[in-house]
């Protein structure tokens, strides 16, 4: 099953190493959680995360096979693609829409070293997930064509986008390899595979942001639909959400919702480009 594969890719499924990690996390939430000029915000210590990553990291090489390694390497040029076109999408619709912060801040490039961010990369290599640098975006820029939280909505929702996207070319260039005979050897035989993790990473990632729990887009997308007094709930109760996308995460609930989801979705595609080289 795709998600299976996909989950083993972005998720932690070690229960040992997740009660340490929720422990670890919810700490960093709860001290970090400050009231500045009556706003709540986030300020995490990035000295608990590189605790964590030191953690991840002896766990992952004590497991360490060949199999492991190989998948992992496979895997690296894909979710590099991945995460820095959902970046890159956020950036230019944010731009697009008039706020020319992404701009400035020299985000409107498909330069990996522009979109990741080391620690999140550190994190997806140890601990099975990660993130990509955050596209910061003022509001207040966009233009008055429309409202500001369906605005948000919209650059929210570019990321997952440019995932699926980007999932159904590189379906469409595995099925073209194997149809016109570019699989011929050992090299072409890894470049297969590393298609094929990208078209998995690339649904994982699309599917997991779109879950409504921030930091996640989806989040974001849910809030313009929220009435006021939702919207205002929402906000006040973010540390707790947090949490909870912290703890249905690394004990692998997160995997069990969204995997057939995930699974279907690669399904769908997998079926519309098989039709597309006459392979059904």
């Amino acid at each position: 099953m795709a998600y299976r594969i996909t989950y083993k890719i972005i998720a932690l499924n070690n229960w040992n190493v997740a009660k340490n990690m929720i422990y670890s996390y919810s700490k960093i939430i709860v001290n970090s959680y400050k009231k500045q000029k009556g706003c709540m915000m986030f300020s995490f210590d990035r000295r608990y995360i590189y605790i964590i990553i030191a953690i991840m990291a002896v766990s992952f090489l004590s497991s360490m096979t060949t199999d492991k390694l190989l998948s992992l390497i496979l895997t690296i040029p894909g979710v590099l693609i991945a995460m820095t076109f959902h970046e890159y999408a956020h950036a230019k619709t944010a731009d697009l829409l008039g706020d020319d912060t992404p701009r400035i801040q020299g985000r409107l490039n498909l330069n990996p070293f522009s979109h990741v961010d080391p620690i999140g990369l550190a994190m997806l290599i140890f601990a099975g997930f990660g993130w990509g640098k955050p596209v910061e975006i003022n509001p207040n820029n966009f233009n008055r064509k429309m409202e500001i939280s369906k605005a948000e909505a919209i650059v929210s929702f570019a990321g997952p986008a440019m995932n699926f996207i980007l999932a159904f070319i590189f379906m469409i260039i595995y099925y073209a390899m194997q149809k016109f005979g570019f699989v011929t050897n050992d090299i072409t035989i890894y470049i297969l595979m590393i298609v094929y993790y990208t078209v998995l990473i690339n649904i994982g990632l699309g599917v997991f942001n779109l879950i409504p729990l921030p930091p996640l887009d989806g989040s974001k997308i849910l809030m313009h639909f929220l009435p006021y007094n939702g919207k205002e709930w929402f906000e006040r109760n973010q540390m707790y959400f947090y949490i909870g996308f912290i703890i249905i995460f690394i004990t692998g609930f997160a995997g069990r919702l969204i995997g057939p989801i995930i699974d279907g979705v690669y399904g769908g595609l997998d079926y519309i480009v098989k039709s597309l080289f006459h392979i059904i």
